[in-house]
Parts: C-alpha cells; structure tokens; sequence
C-alpha cells in the first residue's frame, strides 16, 4: 500500500512538474518576446527557448511540447513569453500559433517609397527590399486603384496592430481596408463640396502638413491654398519645389529651384500637383476638410521662431510679414556669430 502511495506521488509530482510547474522565466521577469521564423522546426525552436534563457528545466518542456503535440506543429510568429506561464501554457500557445501582434506605426512626411518600406517592416519578419518591390509592383497597385503617383494617399498616418509574420501583399491589402475606413461618407462629403476628390484632398494636405507641423494653424493655412486654387493663382508652394528637385536637404528655396521642370513645380504650374508630395497626416487631411474660410493669400514665417505664420490678403502685407521676418532673422544670425 506505501509503494502504491509512493508511486502515485512520484506520478503526481512528475505531471505536476511536466504540465503545472512555473518553469518559464524571463529577464527581470518582464514579458519577452520569442520570434519563430518560417521553416523552424522544433529543435530551432529548443534552440531558441534555451538560448534565450526561457526554460528553467528543458527536459519537463519538451515533455509538455509532446503531449500538445508542438514538436509536428511549429508555426512561425512573435510570441509573448511570461514567467506566470507554465510548460503546458507556452507549449499550447506555441503548437497552435497563438501569436501575438505587434504595432506598426505610420507617421506623417514620409516622402519616398524607401523610407515608407523601411518604416512599414521595421519590427516584422519581412524586410524593406521585398516591401519596396510590392510597393513598385504596378499590377499590384492598381488593383487597388492606385498608382505611382497617388500611392502615397493609401497610407494613413496611425498605429496598427499587425501579426509579425504578416506578407507584403497582406500588409498593402490591411492599409488599403483602412484606407477605405478612414474615408467614411463624412469626408467623402466633405471633398465633394470642396469640389475635390478624396486623391486631392491628400495631396493638398501634403502640402499643408510640410508647410506647418502646428495643428492648431494647419486649416489657417490649408484656407490660403484654397483661396489660391478658387482663384487660379499658383499655389507657390516651396515644399512641392523640393520635392520636384528631388533633394530633401534642401533648407532654403532659391529662385533656381522655381525654373524646375517639372509637374510638381507649383510655381510654374497652376493647380495641384499630380499628387501627394509625402504621406500626409490626419490632422493635416482634415484641416483641408475643415478649413478656415479667411481672405489671406499670402503666409510667412513669424519673427518669434515660434514655428507659426503670418497671414496676410495682399502681397503689400506679406512683403511687410517677410520683412519682420528678414530682421529678425538677420539679429538672430548675428547674435549667433557673436556668441561664437
């Protein structure tokens, strides 16, 4: 009767061991993060848990793996890793591919296709050469209804939780959905009183959000760019001659850079530009949607280096905003030179 007391013990505590012990730990105990790539098999995976330092006991692990049966089913993923799991927990989570997502953050002026590649696959599996290759697939686009020109419209400045394992041709697919989602029939309407299609109003907005980054003036200035475009006069906008130029160190526009000849010169040409110059934000959308209806045409820099603008309804007035503006700069630039 005492051995078969014994051996039940010994039986219990060996299950207990297996499937119920806290045999998962972590750095500083923290939450961490186990990444499985595609084509691991279990004993990369082994490889992985010990070389990370997540099992205390490998031998009661791989047991639990065998009753969940995760040695035939590795899936790849990002997996969350806690000391408060158990060998049965992870093993579980791990053999049916319970991931967990991640998030992919978008923000506004992202110009190139490179730069939106690289910030799109930051912290996922794929990498920014395969992204960039589908971002330029042209077949791909267009079934999308986009094109070289307005792709950049799709991409809509926010945080989106992702799977890490998530494919390019999936990641393009989630961003046009939400594309669509953010053009509900609220702004759609919206465009269409303002006479522009949802593209337009995108790439009017580039331009607002590269002129001022304060969200609070950006209908003040998106207001100014309507009143330009009302009445067929040049948008002149200076960011859209860097873009033509296609050097983004520029910091100063010459009169050099308004003879470009190119589409987006907005200078040389009346109207908006082919289309968006960067990725615009959502403020900056929905300032143009929401504009402030104002008689300025004209804006300059203020001479306080706040970041925010002048507005003036002539050139007489803009020209004495420039001039307030040259001075202050040219005291600041001497005042640099003499603390030097």
């Amino acid at each position: 009767m005492v051995l078969i007391l014994l051996a039940a013990l010994t039986a219990a505590g060996g299950l207990f061991l297996t499937f119920r012990h806290k045999n998962i730990m972590t750095q500083n105990g923290a939450v961490s993060y186990l990444l499985v790539p595609q084509g691991a098999d279990f004993e990369q995976l082994m490889d992985s848990l010990a070389g990370n330092g997540y099992l205390k006991i490998e031998k009661t692990f791989r047991w639990a793996a065998e009753h969940e049966n995760l040695p035939a089913n590795v899936h790849p993923g990002r997996y969350a890793v806690s000391p408060d799991m158990n060998n049965q927990q992870l093993a579980r989570k791990l053999a049916m591919g319970w991931q967990d997502p991640l998030n992919v953050t978008i923000s506004g002026s992202i110009r190139t296709f490179e730069r939106l590649a690289a910030v799109l696959t930051r912290n996922l599996e794929i990498d920014s050469a395969g992204m960039l290759s589908h971002i330029r697939n042209d077949s791909l686009i267009t079934a999308m209804g986009f094109d070289s020109v307005s792709l950049r419209a799709m991409f809509i400045p926010n945080t989106y939780e992702v799977y890490w394992t998530i494919s390019e041709a999936e990641l393009l697919k989630r961003m046009y959905k939400e594309y669509n989602q953010f053009w509900n029939d609220t702004r759609k309407e919206k465009a269409r009183l303002l006479g522009m299609t949802p593209l337009q109003v995108s790439t009017l907005a580039s331009i607002v959000y590269e002129e001022t980054k304060k969200t609070d003036e950006m209908p003040a200035v998106a207001g100014v760019y309507i009143n330009r475009l009302r009445i067929n006069m040049p948008l002149q906008a200076d960011p859209t001659l860097i873009f033509a130029a296609g050097d983004y160190s520029i910091r100063r526009v010459l009169r050099k850079h308004t003879r470009i000849d190119s589409p987006y010169n907005t200078y040389k040409n009346r109207g908006l530009p082919p289309g968006p110059i960067s990725v615009p934000s959502i403020e900056a959308i929905d300032a143009v949607l929401n504009y402030q209806d104002h008689d300025y045409l004209y804006f300059c820099a203020k001479e306080d280096f706040s970041g925010y603008h002048n507005f003036a309804p002539n050139l007489r007035e803009h020209m004495k905003n420039a001039r307030k503006f040259q001075r202050a700069l040219t005291e600041r630039l001497r005042q640099e030179g003499q603390g030097k």
